[in-house]
C-alpha cells in the first residue's frame, strides 16, 4: 500500500510530532489559508482536535498564538467539537485540514 497523497507533498517545515511515526499513527496536513503555509502533523487517531490546532497555531503564528481566533475545517466544514478525537471528527491518514481565522480580517 502506498502512502497517502497528503503525506508525500513537500512542506517547508519539519512535521509536528504528537506521536511517534509508525504503526498506530496517522499523518495529516494542516494548511493555513491566510499565509499559504503548510505543516504535516503526525498524531494518534485518539488525539483531541484541540491539541492539533494549538500546536499548529503555535508553529505557524508565533506572534498571534491564540488558538481561539482560529478554526479547523475538514472537507470545508468547521470541526465544531474540538474536544473530540481526530478519528471521531472524521480525520483519517492523509487528511488535509484548513486552519483559518474565525472572523474575516480587514484588508490592509
Amino acid at each position: 500500500m502506498s502512502a497517502p497523497f497528503a503525506t508525500r507533498l513537500r512542506t517547508a517545515r519539519s512535521p509536528i510530532q504528537l506521536a511517534e511515526p509508525g504503526a498506530g499513527s496517522i499523518t495529516l496536513r494542516v494548511e493555513a489559508s491566510d499565509i499559504w503555509e503548510t505543516v504535516r502533523v503526525i498524531a494518534r487517531p485518539e488525539t483531541p482536535v484541540a491539541d492539533v490546532k494549538r500546536r499548529v497555531v503555535t508553529e505557524l503564528f508565533p506572534n498571534d498564538a491564540s488558538p481561539e481566533v482560529f478554526v479547523l475545517k475538514l472537507r470545508g466544514w468547521e470541526v465544531l467539537d474540538e474536544r473530540s478525537s481526530l478519528k471521531d471528527a472524521g480525520v483519517v491518514d492523509g487528511s488535509i485540514l484548513l486552519l483559518a481565522y474565525r472572523r474575516r480580517r480587514a484588508e490592509r
